[in-house]
C-alpha cells in the first residue's frame, strides 16, 4: 500500500477532524448506475472487506476514494452515430442538422450506457493533522484535486490549496545540481530534466547520469535550467522532484523497508495497519524537509 507518488495540497491545522467517521460514512461510493458515466464515493482503505471507511494513528488518517467508471470508447458512439446519419440521409435525401445529430447521439449513448463495462478504481490520501497537508497518491494534478474535492464534499469546508513555493521551484533543484549544498537529509539521484529558460526550447532528460558531471555542467553553463531532480532522502527514500512540487516515482527504500521485517504480525490488517504508520512517518518526515528547503507557504485559516 506504499504510496508511489505524491501530490500535496495544505490546509490549516486549526481545522476540526473529530466528525469526519461520521461524515465521509453518508458519501460512501454507490454503484454507478444504469445511465451514468461514473460514481465516485468513500471506500475502505483495508479493502472490500472491511467496513472501516478511515484509518487513524496519531495525527495522520488514511482514506480512500473510489470510483466506477462507464466504459464507453467515442469511436464506438460516433461510429453508429455515422451508420444512423447515413440511413437519415438516405431515406429522406438530405444530411440531418446539428440538432438532430446531438438528440441521436444523446439517444445512443444512453443505450449503450447499461451495457457498457464498468472500471473500479481507487485512489489514497494521507492528511497530516500536525503539518497541514494532504498527500495524494496521484502524479495528476487533476486526480488529486478530484480526492481533495470528495474529503470537501463530505466535510462541507475544507480549504486545502495546492503548495505554493515563495522562491521558483526551478531555481531551487537547478542550484543543488550546480553544487549549492542540499539540506540536511537529502541527496542527489541519478536523473533529472533541463529545460531551456525560454518557453518552448530545448528539453534534455538523463537517467543512470551523474548530475555532477562535466556533461551536466555544460547544460547548465548553456542556461538550460532543472525541472525534475532525482533524491534521495536518508537512504530511506527515493523520489523525482518537480517544479510542479509533485513527487513522482515515491520508493521506500532498504533503510525503511527493514523496520518491517523485523517485527512479526500476524495478519493482513496488521501487516497494512504497520506499513501505513512506516508511510505516514517517512511521508512527514519528506515534507518537513522540503518545507524548509522550499519555503512552502502555509494554509491561512
Amino acid at each position: 500500500m506504499f504510496f508511489r507518488n505524491l501530490t500535496l495540497f495544505r490546509f490549516p491545522t486549526t481545522l476540526d477532524f473529530s466528525q469526519l467517521d461520521n461524515l465521509i460514512a453518508e458519501v460512501p461510493l454507490k454503484p454507478v448506475g444504469a445511465l451514468e458515466l461514473s460514481s465516485r464515493g468513500f471506500v475502505s482503505p483495508f479493502g472490500r472487506d472491511s467496513e472501516e471507511l478511515s484509518h487513524r494513528i496519531g495525527d495522520s488518517i488514511w482514506l480512500t476514494v473510489g470510483g466506477e467508471d462507464r466504459l464507453l470508447p467515442a469511436a464506438v458512439v460516433n461510429d453508429l452515430l455515422g451508420k444512423k446519419l447515413a440511413e437519415i440521409e438516405q431515406k429522406e435525401g438530405r444530411k440531418p442538422g446539428g440538432r438532430t445529430r446531438k438528440r441521436i447521439k444523446e439517444d445512443l449513448v444512453h443505450e449503450l450506457l447499461p451495457r457498457a463495462f464498468v472500471r473500479p478504481s481507487r485512489t489514497d490520501a494521507l492528511l497530516d493533522l500536525q503539518h497541514g497537508f494532504v498527500a495524494v497518491d496521484s502524479s495528476s494534478r487533476k486526480s488529486a484535486e478530484n480526492v481533495v474535492s470528495e474529503i470537501r464534499h463530505a466535510m462541507g469546508s475544507f480549504p486545502a490549496l495546492p503548495l505554493n513555493a515563495e522562491v521558483a521551484p526551478r531555481s531551487i533543484l537547478t542550484g543543488w545540481i550546480a553544487g549549492e549544498p542540499l539540506p540536511e537529509g537529502l541527496a542527489l539521484g541519478e536523473e533529472c530534466e533541463m529545460k531551456d529558460a525560454m518557453d518552448g526550447g530545448a528539453v534534455v532528460k538523463c537517467q543512470n547520469q551523474d548530475l555532477q558531471s562535466d556533461e551536466i555542467a555544460k547544460h547548465l553553463e548553456a542556461g538550460k535550467q532543472v525541472t525534475k531532480l532525482a533524491l534521495t532522502l536518508d537512504d530511506h527514500l527515493s523520489f523525482v522532484l518537480g517544479e510542479d512540487l509533485i513527487i513522482r516515482k515515491l520508493k521506500f527504500l532498504d533503510g525503511a523497508v527493514d523496520q518491517l521485517e523485523n517485527t512479526e504480525r500476524e495478519d493482513l490488517r496488521a501487516e497494512l495497519d504497520a506499513r501505513f504508520a512506516l508511510m505516514s512517518g517517512e511521508v512527514k518526515r519528506l515534507f518537513a524537509v522540503l518545507e524548509t528547503a522550499l519555503k512552502l507557504s502555509k494554509a491561512e485559516a
